[in-house]
């Protein structure tokens, strides 16, 4: 066990983290039942909205922006009603985006419906934080 754990200490040092834990999970021989797997590709943009901004026009735009590209799997959204603003630090929305692949995200990213509306919803922003992510699941949802 310790050789395996030094060998992947040392592929390690040029992998990222996630990789790293998912060599030493099958070195290891695996969890006990737990798996980890890559799923999707996820676009989360947390926001905070000017004041004079319709925000129901802003989410309508983004329904019909997702509706028309085929590379979007499935978009959510919400508005924060429970976090102290210390915590939310000003932010109101988050919006979720998953894609099948990078790839998929990437082809999004230059998608003229997807170029065309980043124009008005950066009008509509006053800050605004992105993070685009491979997911790992841990714990599948139910059905």
């Amino acid at each position: 066990m310790c050789v395996s754990v030094c060998v992947s200490h040392v592929i390690c040092s040029s992998l990222s983290l996630f990789v790293c834990i998912y060599i030493i999970y099958q070195v290891l021989g695996g969890g006990g039942g737990l798996r980890w797997e890559m799923a999707e590709f996820v676009h989360l943009v947390v926001v905070k909205f000017k004041e004079e901004v319709v925000v129901e026009d802003i989410i309508k735009g983004l329904e019909k922006l997702v509706s028309e590209v085929d590379n979007v799997k499935s978009f959510v959204w919400g508005k924060d009603i429970e976090s102290m603003e210390m915590l939310r630090q000003g932010f109101t929305h988050a919006l979720m985006m998953t894609f099948g692949s990078k790839d998929d995200f990437n082809a999004f990213q230059a998608h003229p419906n997807h170029v065309e509306y980043s124009a008005t919803f950066s009008t509509a922003i006053e800050k605004i934080v992105l993070l685009d992510f491979p997911a790992v699941v841990v714990k599948p949802p139910t059905a």
